[in-house]
């Protein structure tokens, strides 16, 4: 079902791989053409094309690493003079570098912080300007449950996603009369090269359905929010975690 083939244009940040492809797949499967933003690994980037267009989609994919405000400007002042209007923003750009509070450098807190946070800052700003004057759009950040939770050696990684949650919250509120809608998926554990080195079994115990998610599963939730059917759904977080949280 093609529920957003209006010729609705999509950027997904971090979508050369794991939850950040699955959505800019299910996107573009249901009628957006989709601008797949990656940092560094052009070849994944590549792959979520290829992916794409198998499904019966288009897109492009754009390198430019969101905590880098120049850069990102510069990227944006690009696509938007090609495009004429961005209805859909996915804030999915996001590292971990994990380690004990007491433990953690400043580079590691700084380097999670600001490709979460002021890269929700340095993408959403310029977005909603142009959103603003078409009175439509939606913008949907992907934090996790560690965000919710809070999780032992990822205290930089649940402030950045925290600080998501609120940041998504106040400018929902913003823009709310102006027909834009901001909203955050949660996901919970998810089957991605994040969680490689994770201890799978003993956090599988944790999980009430006792299972792994699937990057496709967060994909679903954010393509209904992007879709008219979510029209009257803004200021959410939406936990997609088997009951974590």
């Amino acid at each position: 079902m093609n529920d957003l083939a209006d010729k609705r244009t999509a950027i997904v940040t971090g979508g050369s791989r794991g939850i950040g492809r699955a959505i800019s797949v299910e996107l573009a499967s249901a009628g957006c053409f989709v601008i797949v933003n990656y940092r560094f690994n052009a070849a994944a980037a590549g792959e979520t094309l290829r992916l794409i267009r198998e499904a019966g989609g288009d897109g492009e994919a754009r390198g430019f690493d969101v905590s880098d405000a120049k850069a990102t400007e510069t990227a944006l002042e690009d696509i938007l003079s090609r495009f004429d209007a961005i209805d859909i923003l996915i804030n999915n750009a996001g590292i971990t570098s994990d380690q004990l509070f007491i433990l953690m450098s400043e580079p590691d807190w700084d380097a999670v912080i600001n490709t979460t946070l002021k890269g929700f800052y340095n993408m959403t700003k310029p977005v909603l300007k142009h959103m603003i004057p078409k009175k439509r759009g939606s913008v949907i950040s992907i934090a996790s449950v560690a965000g919710l939770m809070g999780n032992r050696g990822q205290a930089n990684y649940a402030a950045a996603k925290a600080g998501l949650i609120g940041a998504s919250r106040s400018v929902a509120s913003e823009v709310a009369r102006l027909g834009i809608r901001v909203n955050v998926v949660a996901p919970g554990l998810i089957e991605t090269e994040m969680i490689e080195n994770a201890p799978v079994r003993e956090i599988k115990s944790l999980i009430p359905m006792a299972r792994i998610g699937k990057p496709e599963e967060i994909a679903r939730v954010v393509r209904f929010l992007c879709s008219d059917d979510a029209s009257y759904i803004t200021g959410q977080v939406i936990s997609v975690n088997g009951g974590m949280a």
